[in-house]
């Protein structure tokens, strides 16, 4: 595995989310960081998602779909933990978007902090694009995995 560079898998659970899926994916292939495996989990999804994640992958040789029946959004996380290879894993839900450098400060964060776990805050942006600061109490420290989970 290369430390320089690790891969990172990131997991996107799909369900009934063809208004975002193409906002969602797209933010993901727009990744500064390129050492990516994008794992789309199509969860039995009765619209038009299993096609357009079948389409994204014949597209891009990152990204992995699985096709499923329905079981729920921590079924089909769980699918995806047992065939991804990143040495980091992290998860998007389908009708969200990130930022184009967030797995680059993530890689960067565990690198410079010789961390295992990178915990970000997050926008909710409403159907006018309004953007409002969505922030739980997360503060800069140093924690084990442990901690960081009890605190979740």
């Amino acid at each position: 595995m290369n430390n320089t560079n690790p891969l990172v898998s990131i997991i996107v659970p799909v369900y009934k989310v063809e208004r975002y899926i193409h906002r969602s994916i797209d933010s993901l292939l727009r990744q500064t960081y390129n050492n990516l495996e994008i794992i789309l989990v199509d969860d039995g999804s009765p619209d038009n998602c299993p096609f357009i994640c079948d389409k994204y992958a014949m597209q891009d040789n990152r990204i992995r779909v699985i096709h499923k029946s329905n079981g729920g959004l921590s079924d089909a996380r769980n699918a995806a933990l047992n065939v991804m290879t990143g040495q980091y894993v992290t998860f998007v839900d389908s009708d969200d978007y990130i930022a184009d450098n967030m797995i680059e400060k993530f890689i960067e964060t565990v690198k410079l902090y010789q961390c295992n776990m990178v915990v970000a805050g997050m926008n909710i942006i409403d159907k006018n694009n309004q953007i409002y600061d969505y922030r739980r109490t997360l503060t800069s420290t140093l924690s084990t995995g442990i901690d960081i989970t009890r605190k979740l």
